[in-house]
This record gives C-alpha cells, sequence and structure tokens, in this order.
C-alpha cells in the first residue's frame, strides 16, 4: 500500500503541474504584464512650444498652436484670417485633428498648427441619410449621435479616437467589406483654399479640388463642413472561420463575396513564432434583420484583461501564442451574445496603445491585389523574421477600387494588411524600423501593391514614386493651387 500511496502522490503532482503549467501560469503571466503595464506613464510631457503626433517620434518646434474657437461662426472666421495672414508673411500653415497620423503630417517645423478639434458640430437628415458634420468632430462624438438616431458610419477606421477631416485626408477604409475607402461615402465639403476663400467641392462642382483634398494630406486646404452617407444601425450575429493564411482569399470569397447580409469583416493572421502568419482568423458580421428600434451603445467590455492581454505579447514569443489561442477560442467580442454596428466601431486606439517612454508602437499598411495576398504573405514570413522586428498584429481588410481620390490606393480591389509594430525609441530603434519599412515595401511593390501614407517617412523618394506615379502630377496642381505653399507639413517636404 505505501508503495501504491507514493505512486499516487507522485501521480497528483504531476497532475498539478501540468495544471500549474496550462492554467495558472498564463493568469500569472498576464497578471504581470498588467502590473507593469499600468506603472508606466500614460505619455512624456510635450514641452510648451512643441508638437508630436502619434509616433511620439515627431517632437517639433512650432510657432504657435491655434485651437480655434468652439463658436462655428467665430471660428471660420479665426481660420479665414489666419490663411490671409499666412498667406502674406510667408509663414506655413498644419492641420490637426486627433494627431494619429505617424509621419509629421500634421507638422511644418516653426510653422502654425491648427487644432480643428473644436470645430466638432453635426446634424443628420434621416431623410437623405446624410450626416453633415465639421471636420474636427471624433468618431467617438459622431458614433454617439448616430446611435442616437438608429444610424452609423458607411465607412471609417476600426476605432473611433481619429477626426472626420483627419480621416478624409488621409482616405481611411475599415473593416465595412465590398466598400471602397471613405472617400466613397463623401458627398462634398466646403474648403478654405489657400487665398482664404471658401468654396464647395463635390463630384460635380470644383471636382478636382474633390479628388485631391481626398487623401490629400491637408496639402490643399482647410476642411470645414463635410456630407457623409450614414447607413442603419444593425444588430449583429458573428461568425470566425480558422483557416490556413494561404486559404485566406478563398474563403473570403466563399463566405463574403456576395454575401450582402455580411455587413463587417476582417481577418487576423498568428504572428507567433513557431506559426508565424501560417494560419488565420476570418471575422464575419451579419446583420439581423429581425431587430428593430434603436439599439443600445454599450462601453468596451473587459477593457483591462484584453489590454494586458495585447500589451504581454510586446516582446515575448510566449505572449504572442497565448494571445492566439485566446482569439481563437473566445474572439475578441466574445464577452457581447449581441452587438451592434455601432459597438464594433465604439473602442478607442487608447485601450491597446503603448504607454511605455522609451518604446512606441508603429503602424504600417500595405495593400495588395486580391491574387497576390498569398505571395505578399510569404514575402513577410521571410523579411519580418530576418529584420528581428516585434510584430503585435496584423489585421487584413478588403478594399473595393477608387474612382474618387488623386492619390488613391486602391486602384481596383485590394486587400490592406494592417500591421502593428513595437518599436525601441532610439536611433538603432529607428535605422531598423526603415530597413524593415524599405524591405516590405519592396515585396508590395514586386507584389503589384502599393503602401499607406500616412506613417513613418521610411520610404525612399523612388519608392513613393513608384507606388504613386501620379504624385508629380499631385503636386504640380499643389503648387497651381497654392503657389506660395501656405498649407505644408513633413510629408510634403520630404517627397515634393
Amino acid at each position: 500500500m505505501n508503495k501504491n500511496t507514493k505512486w499516487l502522490k507522485y501521480i497528483v503532482r504531476i497532475a498539478l503541474t501540468i495544471v500549474l503549467i496550462y492554467l495558472v501560469w498564463p493568469v500569472l503571466f498576464v497578471f504581470k504584464a498588467y502590473l507593469s503595464d499600468s506603472s508606466k506613464p500614460y505619455q512624456a510631457n510635450i514641452p510648451n512650444g512643441y508638437v508630436n503626433d502619434a509616433s511620439r517620434l515627431d517632437l517639433t518646434k512650432v510657432d504657435t498652436v491655434l485651437t480655434i474657437s468652439t463658436d462655428s461662426t467665430k471660428a471660420v472666421q479665426q481660420l479665414v484670417s489666419l490663411v490671409k495672414y499666412v498667406d502674406s508673411t510667408g509663414k506655413k500653415v498644419s492641420i490637426a485633428g486627433a494627431r494619429h497620423s505617424m509621419g509629421g503630417h500634421t507638422i511644418y517645423p516653426n510653422g502654425i498648427q491648427v487644432n480643428m478639434l473644436p470645430f466638432n458640430r453635426m446634424h443628420l437628415d434621416e431623410s437623405k441619410k446624410i450626416l453633415y458634420v465639421q471636420a474636427g468632430a471624433r468618431w467617438a462624438e459622431v458614433i454617439l449621435y448616430l446611435n442616437s438616431k438608429g444610424y452609423s458610419v458607411s465607412v471609417m477606421q476600426s476605432n473611433n479616437s481619429f477626426s472626420v477631416g483627419g480621416s478624409i485626408s488621409v482616405n481611411c477604409h475599415g473593416w465595412q467589406n465590398n466598400s471602397g475607402p471613405i472617400a466613397s461615402t463623401v458627398i462634398g465639403f466646403d474648403l478654405i483654399k489657400a487665398n482664404g476663400e471658401i468654396i464647395h467641392c463635390s463630384r460635380t462642382e470644383n471636382k478636382e479640388l474633390f479628388g485631391l483634398v481626398l487623401g490629400g494630406y491637408g496639402l490643399f486646404g482647410i476642411i470645414l463642413n463635410v456630407e457623409l452617407k450614414v447607413v442603419p444601425n444593425r444588430e449583429y450575429k458573428s461568425n470566425r472561420y480558422v483557416i490556413a493564411s494561404t486559404d485566406y482569399v478563398s474563403n473570403y470569397a466563399k463566405y463574403v463575396d456576395g454575401h450582402k447580409e455580411v455587413e463587417m469583416a476582417y481577418g487576423r493572421l498568428d504572428i507567433s513564432p513557431d506559426n508565424f502568419l501560417k494560419e488565420a482568423i476570418l471575422n464575419t458580421y451579419t446583420a439581423d434583420t429581425t431587430v428593430k428600434g434603436i439599439l443600445p451603445l454599450g462601453d468596451p467590455t473587459l477593457v483591462a484583461a484584453r489590454r494586458s492581454i495585447f500589451r504581454s505579447s510586446v516582446g515575448s514569443a510566449y505572449g504572442k501564442a497565448m494571445r492566439w489561442k485566446a482569439e481563437k477560442k473566445l474572439g475578441e467580442f466574445a464577452s457581447s451574445k449581441a452587438f451592434s454596428r455601432n459597438d464594433l466601431l465604439n473602442e478607442g486606439v487608447e485601450i491597446y496603445e503603448d504607454r511605455d517612454t522609451v518604446s512606441t508602437d508603429i503602424l504600417h499598411e500595405y495593400f495588395i491585389p486580391r491574387n497576390k495576398v498569398n505571395e505578399f504573405i510569404s514575402a513577410m514570413q521571410q523579411i519580418i523574421p530576418a529584420d528581428s522586428a516585434d510584430l503585435l498584429n496584423v489585421t487584413i481588410r478588403e478594399v473595393e477600387n477608387d474612382t474618387d481620390t488623386y492619390m488613391r490606393y486602391a486602384n481596383g480591389e485590394v486587400f490592406g494588411f494592417v500591421m502593428l509594430f513595437n518599436q525601441a525609441k532610439t536611433k538603432l530603434g529607428e535605422i531598423k524600423m526603415e530597413k524593415l519599412t524599405i524591405d516590405l515595401i519592396d515585396a508590395a511593390l514586386k507584389s503589384g501593391g502599393r503602401y499607406y501614407l500616412p506613417y513613418r517617412l521610411h520610404a525612399t523618394r523612388e519608392q513613393f514614386y513608384k507606388a504613386y506615379p501620379m504624385a508629380n502630377e499631385f503636386f504640380r496642381l499643389k503648387k497651381l493651387y497654392d503657389p506660395k505653399e501656405v498649407f505644408n507639413n513633413l510629408f510634403y517636404t520630404k517627397y515634393n
């Protein structure tokens, strides 16, 4: 009996060890990440007279930051007066909203930066399904307003932290499947030109400027009032398909293409080193048309837990693998039995963003034709490990052909690969990120694709003009409409 008892105790110990490893250890790992993360400051202080952007790598001295009046009439008068003043003095103006671009697109050294966020009023014409909204409004404000009317945004990013004017200036896109970029939902807008004149731009009025301002990075004027198409806010049922990454396009064709009831869709790729980019999850959201009335707008759920799991993957192969297992089993929104379109869109980037003062999260995005997706994934599998990059996330979004903007990235149907990397805020960190960017842009160009312009200015001039062959004409028209280059930023300075 004694011998049997010893063996039983031994087996029990082994069983407890296994439980500890597979159940308790992940909890302790995430809790440790939570404690480490919660002890970090939210952001480094920006000195007076300086501005920065979401990269936290573009600290720049400026002449003035002009925060416009909350009174719409006074705000417009301020802006017109500012443009005329700058036109007569030779100073430069950069235009800022939420400042989530990462390459100095809202910054000009010793220039005047305009803070548009107070310019945020809106009105919905329900009969026409058109939202009239000022450029400084953030999507968080727009979603809250539209939700009370039973409506939602047609096309926007997957987070609510950005401004309407900023989103139009970068021509954003999102999870809204079978849709073009946000430009496709813009009916028109009012614009302050470089001479202080206010004009209206649409597909029939000042058509050339309409296409130049959409995705024009604030180089052609100040966007004031915008007319946007809206859609009904619906309750969604979600489906998740765990597949090989090489089967992503074929499964997208099977579960999304031609299914009008699927109103939103996106994919994720496994970033864990042992299975790097070999597995994918396709998430689809189908409208439940039987649910009527105005739907309540819920707050983001399990924020602390989701943030801790995400941040635990920084620099950790174990954290990345654990996060992927959790997403496969639970999904990002598994805590909600039902959720609306607005619930999906009503989350800020603040939930996941890096709060450390010595590192930062940097976005990349590449647009690849459907028939070249697997080729680009294969290139990523080689490039990212070889460059020792700390990849935190890859989201895949489908974007339809863009027929509205001049500097279009979707010249036909493309799949956007949205990548988030963590890098050290050091000279070496910048050098490594620049090399990674150049390597990935080369791979995108080889696959017949393009890269997205709102991020770090690491692309070479040769790469820029190869990706955007219309850029020479774009800059010629910039000087035609703004001969004194009143509207300026670091992006224009580098590539013009």
